[in-house]
Parts: structure tokens; C-alpha cells; sequence
């Protein structure tokens, strides 16, 4: 209420006890209750009674603060009159005062400190408008009906102040009123108590209540939705009830009721071990007393759905016939005979047996050579269900052992995911590319698959999630990589290494025929009679187009031409095609690869020797110059280190024979030997070219050719003995593609010879040789001095003495 007294303006003093507020603005005309229990505070009210009941109230800058100095307050405040006391009973101690705002004030100089402050005060008026604007008229008129808004809205006001601001005409009065009474924070009060423009005023008002109205609005609709949504839920809980007491007079039962019966006859019905029943029945009282819309009702039941799904007991029964798994691996890939012959073995023990607790098998060879095919032949032959699960990138363990249920979101490792994706306890399981696993801060998978692989340890194998023993020892399980050395030792050391060679060009041939050929034909919507692909066609593409040692860049280049047949036939050409070596760039394009030019004629210091490669073997001429020079040795072509140290291994055998080849005894102070291997942007490395190296230095030094069609691989030592090396078959099958006639071999390489079939061993003479000796006596040619008579060789030199080597 504004109980305003004449003459209160002009009888105010200047100098006035000072009381801060805490969390309250004073305005003028205004009467505001007030509770004081500051000392300072106290003694400040009692001065002022003692006087004239006038003070100086301004408000506190942080409303925390306790102990009150200049810098702490507002400088600009309201000078109020205590209009009534009253005192508080002990042990209270504080006083109650209501206090009417006078006038603005601002302090001029502070005069006392203690008890309390006093301060000089001068009165602040407001500007004075003069003649009221129609703006003015306007925005008091808006002011007090956006006031009357908010009280409408449930704004907590007093009631009486719309009545009284119809009685008020002045526009700071009005502003100061509003101000006072919609609950604004002291800082923004303090706002509004400094300006003295009352227009400036009513508008910064305004804009708080417009603020307020906003805020109340977004109140009222938040409270509307949550009631609509209370009562959406009590709607939808009293259908719930109804459904249910409509079902239970129908006879249908309760869903809850129908789905845990239902749960409880699988977990019965099932075929659990004891540990894994005790524990479902445990989980299922659980879930029992819960409330179907618990978080954790869902977890339980997912938990028990894979309990119950899992193949504990039952397998399939495997039906193994020995004679029908060979004709099996038989009709699913070509050759592999080593291979068939291991698994048919491992087969026949399992027969025997009748409990597989073998070893674990892997298979360990180039991309594109059937592995993966291997697995799913061996499940088909024993009558097993086939899973298979990429390792390559894995990096995370609980990938092999899964989450615990803690997680959000857990669940069983690949392993039990396999078991239940194949429906049996015993599937064949394929573990892929086992060579590419990862391992990281979240774990190593490596470690995890020790246990999996270890037919001592994987009967009572524990997944996180499961926390239960599964029995893995039915599961056969088939690992796959294309190199062994990144395996972790340990778990390589678990495994059955069975290495599969890169397939031949004979080889490739045949597989095409039998396979690729009539698959791409099929598969690209053409039949065998609009295209006929000849063998000289399919050797081409193997020895000009790809480069691997699987068939699977094969198979994209019989495809192609697949392809480039299909659109002619589209087009209406329905005329036989068939497709030669002579016609084949016309679908594929230029070679991309080229063979080693077949020479024409013997010749000093170039000898074919024998590679190996990942897409099979390849012939290698090696070229010798002898050059003035200081008596270094010269290697080109991007040799290894390996095959460095063969060519000087050559070098010593060649100086310490020198005699023998009738040569000076100082030669190679004064020569420079250049040995260079062709193709000189593929690195090459190795120690079988030991041999072919020596001969091409010998043949340079002695200026006695070679003889073309002599192809030799074997590692020399300093003594002139040829040791074995390996690739042997790929080796000799390159020199039949060479048309090569004699192939010199290592003596200790003779078993593997075993490996070539019967059509090889006829069409090329392979020569077994223990030293440099031999080598040289069957790939130098007869004439230039040399003369071979029958278990020795002799090397004559114009001018020289002739030397005879004992064979």
C-alpha cells in the first residue's frame, strides 16, 4: 500500500543511518516488510527510531555477504521511514520494521562507520517529461493490461494492486509499483531503480513482463502436456485391466502368463547340462517377479532365449565313407593330392575313433587356392554343418569371448554365435585369415582363441556372457592363413600346419576346364554353344594376363570374356565364338605380363636358371660380362642379400678352380665382373640361383657358351657342392613351358621329385647333380676347348694344359 504523509520529502535530514538489504530493491511510495539481525543492522534502526525514523536503505551486490563495506553495495538507493517496530522475543533478538520508500537517494560521502554506517544522502528526482506524450499513454495502457495477463496467468501478486494502479497516473510511480511487486531479481530491480527517465522506466518494465508472461506460458504447456500424458497412461492402464478381465471371462489367459509358460517348457524341454538348468531356473524365478517393463526383465529374458537355443547335447551323426569323402575333395578341386591324402587320414581316425579329439588342422598358402572351398568339403563329406568366421582385423577379445552382462548391449562371443547359427554342438568350424588378427587396449583375440583351439582345455570353455562351461571338443575346427610367421608362436604351436602350393599353369588349365569356365558361362546368361574357349586361350590368359597363385584373377578374365560375348549375343550376333590365344587380346586387351624371350642360339655368359614365385615357377636368364676393370664385382637386377652373397660364393669357387679352368692366377685383380638378372624392377632373392650364377661367370671367363636348353636351380657353397632348395615342381614345370630338355637339380632334391606326374617325368630329362663339377659338365657345349668323354670333363685353353675332372 502507498501510505504517502504530507511533508515526509521536506523533513529529511542528510545525514542518515544506512541499512543494506540483502535480496530486496526499496522503491519509492512504496511499504516493505523487513526483518533485521545484523548487529550493524540493528544499531542503524535504532538510531534512526531515536531520531526521526528516517534511514538510507540500499541493496547488497552479493546477498552472502556478512560484513558490509562501501565497495559492497549500491550507491544509488531509497530513503525510507520506519513506520511501525515491533521486537522479537528471546532468544531471537531481531526486530521486524516496516518501512516506507520516500525518495530516491544516492550516497555522497559515508560519515560513520561504527556501530553502524552514516552516510550523506541527496535526493535523486526524476526528469521531468513535461507535457505526457501519446507514446507514454499508450505504453501505460499496454503495461497494465499485460499486468492484468499475468495475474490471469496465476502470477502469485498482491490482489489489491490492480486497484491501485488505476488510481495511479504518474509514470515512474506506476513503473516503480509494477516493479516492486512482480518479483524481479535484485539486479534487474536495481535496473530499474536507476533509471530516471520515467519513460525508460515503464519501457525496461514492460520487457520484464512480457519476459514473465513468456516464461508462465511455457510453464502452463509443459504442465498440460505431462497431465495429458498422466492421463494417457491412466487410460491406457484401465484398457489393460479390461483386456485382461475380457480375456480371463473369454478364457484366453494372460499374455505374461501364456509367454513365461511357454519360456519355462523350452527351459525344461531343452537340452541343458545341470550347471547350464540350475541356472536358467534361477534366472526364470527372477524373472518371474518382475514387472514385464523393467530394464532388467528384458536383459534376463534375452539371456535365457540364448540358454535355451543353444545346441548343448544335440549334433548331427557323422556318416563318414571314405571312398565318398575322396570323390567328394575329388569333384570340389583339382590336384591337392598331398592335402586330400592328409584330411582323408584325419577322416578315417575320426571313423575309427568315434570321438574327435584330434588336432586342430590349418591350411596355410597363397589367396585364391581353395581353402576356404577345403573346409566346406570336409563338412559336406563328414555330414556336418559348416560355419565360418572371418578373424582378419579382429582386434577386440570379447569378439571370441563376448561381453559380460553388466554391458548394455552384451552378448555371446563369434564362437557360441557359430554353435547356435549351425544348429549342432559338433559343426565344422572355419576360424578365417587366423594370420590377420589384431590386438589393441580393448584385448588380444589371439590369447582368447588359445583355449579354443586346445583340445586339452576347450571341453569346459566359458563365454562372458553365458558365464557357463560349453563343451567344444565335437567341434572340429579348420583354421586358414596365408602366412604362418604372423601367427603368435603359442598358438601356432596348437595347430596342424598343412601348406597348399600355388597351383601350376597345368594345373590352372585344368581347373578352368573343369570349373571356371562353364561357372562364368552359367553365370553370365550364355550357353557352351555360343562360346568355345580353346586351351592355348586359357594359357595365355594364365602366363599373360595374371599373375597369382590362386585362380581368382582367372576366373575375372574368363568373366570378361564371358561378358564381351554376352553383349554381341545381346545384339543379335548368334554366331559360335570361339576364343584362341591368337584372337584373345581382342577381349582382354594387350598382355600385361611377358615371358622371357626364348633364345635362339648358345651363347657366352647367359645361362636359364630356375625361379620360384607365389603364381608359380619362371624362368630366369642370367647374364655375365667380363670387363676391365679393378677387379670388383658388379650385381644388378634388385637382387636380396641371399642371392648377393650366392654370386660371391660363385666368385670364390671360380678363383679358387682357376687352374683347373686354365686361368691366370691373379685374373680378377684386373677384371670387373658384371652379373645382371633381367627384369630388373622385381626384387628377387633366394640362394638356388647359386649355381646358375656360377656357370654364367665360368662360361664369361673361359669364353665357352652355354648350352640353351639346360636349365639348372641349386645353392653352391665354396667347395662346389650343390645343396637342395625348394619349389621344385614349380620349377621344372616352368622349364617344360621353356621348352627346356635338361634340368639340372640338386642330388638331395630327389624325393621331391616324387611329386611330378608321370606325363612330366617323360617329357624332360631332370639330371641329379652334388657339385659344380657336374653342373658344368652337362651346360657347357662340346667344342671351344671343351671335351667331355664319359665320367669326366676336361677344359682346354689354347696355349694351355689340358685338366682332367673326375664326375
Amino acid at each position: 500500500m502507498v501510505t504517502k504523509k504530507q511533508g515526509d520529502e521536506n523533513s529529511i535530514p542528510e545525514m542518515l543511518p544506512l541499512l543494506p538489504v540483502k535480496d530486496v530493491v526499496l522503491f519509492p511510495d512504496v511499504v516493505l516488510p523487513l526483518v533485521v539481525g545484523r548487529e550493524a543492522s540493528i544499531s542503524a534502526v535504532n538510531e534512526a527510531m531515536a531520531r526521526d525514523q528516517f534511514l538510507f536503505l540500499t541493496a547488497q551486490r552479493n546477498k552472502n555477504d556478512e560484513i558490509i563495506t562501501p565497495d559492497k553495495i549500491y550507491n544509488l538507493g531509497c530513503i525510507g521511514k520506519i513506520v511501525r517496530l515491533h521486537k522479537l522475543p528471546p532468544p531471537d533478538n531481531r526486530i521486524k520494521i516496516l518501512v516506507q520508500g520516500i525518495s530516491r537517494g544516492k550516497i555522497v560521502e559515508y560519515l560513520q562507520q561504527k556501530p553502524s554506517y552514516f552516510v550523506k544522502v541527496v535526493k535523486v528526482e526524476d526528469i521531468e517529461a513535461g507535457e505526457v506524450p501519446v507514446e507514454m499513454v499508450a505504453l501505460v495502457r499496454t503495461l497494465k493490461e499485460n499486468l492484468e495477463k499475468l495475474v490471469s496467468m496465476g502470477k502469485l501478486m498482491s490482489p489489491d494492486i490492480l486497484l491501485v494502479l488505476d488510481d495511479i497516473n504518474d509514470p515512474g510511480k506506476l513503473a516503480d509499483l509494477i516493479a516492486a511487486n512482480i518479483g524481479l531479481e535484485v539486479s534487474e530491480s536495481q535496473e530499474i531503480l536507476e533509471l530516471m527517465d520515467p519513460f525508460e522506466r515503464l519501457k525496461k518494465v514492460n520487457t520484464y513482463i512480457l519476459k514473465e508472461v513468456e516464461i508462465i506460458s511455457m510453464q502452463v504447456k509443459i504442465q498440460s502436456q505431462a497431465r495429458d500424458e498422466m492421463k494417457k497412461m491412466e487410460k491406457e492402464f484401465f484398457l489393460r485391466e479390461q483386456l485382461k478381465a475380457i480375456k480371463s471371462e473369454l478364457g484366453d489367459g494372460d499374455p505374461k502368463t501364456d509367454d513365461l509358460r511357454e519360456l519355462k517348457k523350452k527351459i525344461e524341454n531343452g537340452d541343458m547340462p545341470r550347471e547350464a538348468l540350475d541356472e536358467a531356473r534361477k534366472q526364470f524365478k527372477r524373472l518371474e517377479n518382475m514387472h514385464p517393463d523393467a530394464a532388467e526383465a528384458s536383459i534376463i529374458r534375452t539371456y535365457l532365449d540364448w540358454l535355451t537355443e543353444i545346441a548343448w547335447t544335440r549334433g548331427t551323426k557323422d556318416n563318414i565313407d571314405i571312398k565318398e569323402a575322396e570323390k567328394i575333395l575329388n569333384e570340389d578341386h583339382y590336384d591337392l593330392t598331398k592335402v586330400k591324402e592328409r584330411i582323408l587320414e584325419f577322416l578315417s581316425v575320426v571313423k575309427l575313433k568315434k570321438k574327435l579329439r584330434g588336432p586342430i588342422l590349418c591350411f596355410a598358402g597363397p589367396p585364391g587356392v581353395g581353402k576356404t572351398s577345403l573346409g566346406k568339403s570336409i563338412a559336406r563329406a563328414m555330414g556336418r554343418k559348416f560355419v565360418r568366421i572371418s578373424l582378419g582385423g579382429m582386434k577386440d577379445e570379447a569378439e571370441i569371448r563376448g561381453h559380460r552382462r553388466t554391458y548394455v548391449g552384451a552378448m555371446p562371443g563369434k564362437i557360441i554365435h557359430g554353435i547356435k547359427q549351425a544348429g549342432s554342438n559338433n559343426p565344422v568350424f572355419m576360424l578365417d585369415e587366423v594370420d590377420k588378427i589384431g590386438a589393441d587396449f580393448r584385448g588380444d583375440p589371439s590369447s582368447a582363441l588359445l583355449e579354443v583351439l586346445d583340445p586339452e582345455q576347450n571341453f569346459s570353455f566359458r563365454d562372458h556372457y553365458l558365464n557357463l562351461s560349453y563343451d567344444l571338443s565335437h567341434v572340429m575346427f579348420i583354421c586358414t592363413a596365408n602366412l604362418t610367421d604372423p601367427i603368435p608362436p603359442a598358438l601356432r604351436d596348437r595347430m596342424e600346419m598343412i601348406h597348399i602350393p600355388g597351383y601350376t599353369i597345368d594345373d590352372k588349365l585344368h581347373i578352368a576346364k573343369q570349373f571356371l569356365i562353364s561357372k562364368q558361362i552359367t553365370e553370365n546368361g550364355i550357353d557352351d554353344k555360343k562360346l568355345s574357349l580353346a586351351d592355348s586361350a586359357v594359357n595365355s590368359m594364365v602366363e599373360e594376363y595374371t599373375r597369382e597363385a590362386g585362380v581368382r584373377n582367372l576366373e575375372r578374365e574368363i568373366a570378361a570374356v564371358c561378358r564381351k560375348v554376352a553383349r554381341e549375343v545381346a545384339e543379335g550376333n548368334n554366331k559360335p565364338v570361339k576364343v584362341t590365344s591368337a584372337n584373345l587380346f581382342k577381349y582382354l586387351g594387350a598382355p600385361r605380363y611377358l615371358s622371357e624371350e626364348e633364345r635362339d642360339k648358345d651363347e657366352i655368359g647367359i645361362v636359364p636358371g630356375l625361379a620360384w614365385t607365389q603364381s608359380g615357377g619362371e624362368i630366369m636368364y642370367i647374364e655375365t660380362n667380363i670387363l676391365n676393370g679393378k677387379g670388383s664385382l658388379t650385381l644388378t637386377g634388385n637382387l636380396g642379400d641371399v642371392m648377393k652373397e650366392s654370386a660371391r660364393a660363385a666368385l670364390s669357387y671360380a678363383r679358387s678352380k682357376a687352374k683347373d679352368f686354365g686361368l691366370e692366377e691373379g685374373f680378377y685383380k684386373n677384371k670387373e665382373i658384371h652379373i645382371h638378372v633381367p627384369s630388373g624392377a622385381v626384387p628377387k632373392d633366394g640362394p638356388s640361383a647359386g649355381v646358375t650364377i656360377a656357370t654364367a661367370m665360368i662360361s664369361a671367363l673361359t669364353k665357352i657358351p652355354v648350352n640353351r636348353k639346360v636349365a639348372m636351380t641349386g645353392e653352391i657353397t665354396l667347395r662346389g657342392r650343390v645343396l637342395p632348395i625348394g619349389g621344385l615342381k614349380e620349377k621344372v614345370l616352368a622349364a617344360k613351358r621353356s621348352k627346356i630338355e635338361k634340368v639340372l637339380v640338386p642330388f638331395r632334391n630327389k624325393r621331391d621329385i616324387d611329386e611330378l606326374s608321370k606325363e612330366i617325368k617323360k617329357s624332360i630329362k631332370i639330371v641329379f647333380v652334388k657339385t659344380m663339377d657336374e653342373v658344368l659338365a652337362h651346360s657347357l657345349v662340346e667344342g671351344y676347348g671343351f671335351k667331355k668323354r664319359k665320367g669326366e670333363f676336361s677344359i682346354t685353353v689354347s696355349g694351355g694344359k689340358q685338366k682332367d675332372l673326375s664326375i
